[in-house]
């Protein structure tokens, strides 16, 4: 290893690796999955932190994400909430700082602009370019020449059909952002007139220096140079080279802005292993991966799955986890999700002994019927807890359930939007929730949807989480962290609508960690 490349590494190892911003709530919590996996200690944060707060209690972490909402914004409401978290992102002093978008790249020029969010970082951080990477083997999702592809099924399910982006039978059909375009390049183009360019397959082949040359071409080339840079994603090998060209850049200078999925954590996580396994001068996050049991160092890659006392598969051994040797306690799930995974999973678990309760919509959202229907779900919900029973809470069964329009037909007749279903519903399941952990001393709970998710962990109070164990890919068992108990300390999994085997209830209800 060459002298100026040693000192870079040098001056690197002294700062923080990696902070980020997800733009959304359960995706936020994939990318505590990524990094606990290459033994990182990771806090996400459910607001900005301030300094203080990071110096103090979470003073020992090795890096630290905000959820935010980005993906749900427009545009100008996005300037307003990105650019001062940016630069407190920037203030931070990492290596490298994150946008952490959906896998599935769903967004639009009116809703969730990714290219709105490169506008704001390449003012707020410059440098030479934004490397963008969306594929993720690991979750079933890949670039190839810049077209974008995503596994079909529940991620954890098997492999299921794999689907071009534009054809996917749930991305194309999204309520808010449908992706009528595969081509990710093409699609940012809708969205910012910053020049961008592909590193495709062909060029993560070969040397590590290869690569290095292939990409600052591509940098040279054309009358104005790409300042948004594609990674092609295919499979591990090609992941960990887009890495260690992403680490290289970070290297450069004061702090990298990179945007992608949960993929940026697993490129840069395969880096920092091979150079310790090398025995080289390692990354910032050497001393958190040596203190790491190897498991971890290891991650989650490739879970594999053996049969636990309940018939639920057993989730990677990453998460120094292993059978209760007691009876679990029952779990509650609360959904807010319409997706065909969870339905699979609803449907599941209801076959597999859960008690279900169907929120009755029409009652939940009118202030008049409001209260006495979360009373009365309450009742029910309580009495099976008691009882042992684990608990489904679900306001829809699936994309094609009839309460879905029925719904929407409701809030159009009050003058309200499609959109205003998530923060009343999702208002009124959080105070079901937290009604009942505080009734019943819950220790684990189940949140089902990213707009739900957020509505639950706001009325529990909860201010960050950290991540305890990896289940299934994208779906990790969080720790909680708020001013209050019982909610300080809950567990919680924040499932995002395609995230999870079809017994994935029910491995959460048996799990166990130390």
């Amino acid at each position: 290893m060459g002298t100026e490349r040693q000192e870079a590494l040098g001056q690197a190892r002294s700062r923080r690796p990696l902070c980020y911003y997800g733009d959304d709530f359960t995706g936020s919590t994939d990318v505590l999955e990524s990094l606990f996996s290459a033994g990182l200690k990771t806090v996400l944060f459910l607001e900005p932190p301030t300094s203080e707060l990071l110096e103090t209690r979470f003073g020992d972490v090795d890096c630290f994400g905000v959820a935010g909402v980005g993906r749900s914004m427009t545009p100008e409401e996005m300037d307003r909430e990105l650019r001062p978290i940016f630069r407190m992102l920037k203030a931070s002093g990492a290596a490298v700082v994150h946008y952490k978008i959906c896998s599935t790249f769903d967004s639009s020029p009116g809703i969730g602009s990714i290219g709105k969010a490169a506008e704001i970082g390449r003012e707020v951080f410059g440098g030479r370019y934004i490397p963008l990477l969306a594929g993720v083997p690991y979750l079933g999702r890949y670039t190839v020449f810049g077209q974008h592809f995503a596994a079909g099924g529940g991620v954890g399910g098997g492999p299921g059909a794999v689907h071009r982006l534009d054809r996917h039978p749930t991305m194309s059909r999204h309520p808010i952002t449908p992706m009528a375009e595969a081509d990710l390049l093409r699609h940012l183009r809708q969205q910012t007139a910053l020049p961008s360019d592909l590193l495709d397959i062909r060029a993560l082949d070969g040397t590590e220096a290869e690569a290095q040359e292939r990409l600052e071409a591509l940098l040279a080339s054309g009358e104005q140079p790409a300042e948004l840079v594609l990674f092609d994603v295919l499979d591990e090998r090609r992941l960990e080279t887009a890495g260690r060209l992403i680490w290289h850049e970070a290297e450069r200078g004061d702090g990298l802005f990179v945007i992608g999925s949960s993929g940026v954590e697993y490129a840069l996580g395969a880096v920092w292993r091979r150079d310790r396994e090398l025995g080289g001068v390692a990354s910032p996050a050497a001393g958190a991966i040596e203190g790491a049991s190897d498991a971890a160092v290891a991650g989650a890659a490739l879970p594999s799955a053996e049969p636990c006392a309940a018939g639920a598969p057993i989730a990677p051994a990453a998460a120094s986890a292993q059978r209760s040797p007691a009876a679990p306690s029952p779990l509650l799930v609360v959904s807010g999700s319409c997706s065909p995974v969870t339905e699979r999973q609803i449907d599941r678990a209801l076959e597999t002994g859960f008690h279900g309760i169907r929120v009755p919509v029409e009652k939940l959202i009118r202030a008049e019927t409001r209260a006495a229907t979360v009373g009365e779900l309450l009742s029910e919900a309580r009495g099976a807890l008691e009882c042992g029973r684990s608990v489904i809470v679900y306001s829809a069964a699936g994309p094609k359930d009839a309460s879905i329009d029925l719904l929407r037909d409701l809030l159009a007749v009050q003058g309200l939007r499609p959109e205003d279903s998530s923060r009343l519903l999702g208002s009124a399941l959080g105070l079901l929730t937290k009604a009942l952990v505080q009734m019943l001393r819950l220790p684990r709970v189940l949140i089902a949807g990213g707009d739900t998710s957020g509505y639950v962990t706001r009325e529990l109070g909860i201010y960050a989480l950290a991540c305890k164990a990896v289940l299934d890919p994208g779906g990790p068992l969080c720790r909680a962290y708020a001013a209050e108990a019982p909610f300080d300390g809950l567990e919680l999994v924040l499932k995002g609508g395609q995230v999870g085997s079809p017994d994935f209830f029910a491995k959460v209800a048996a799990w166990h960690c130390e």
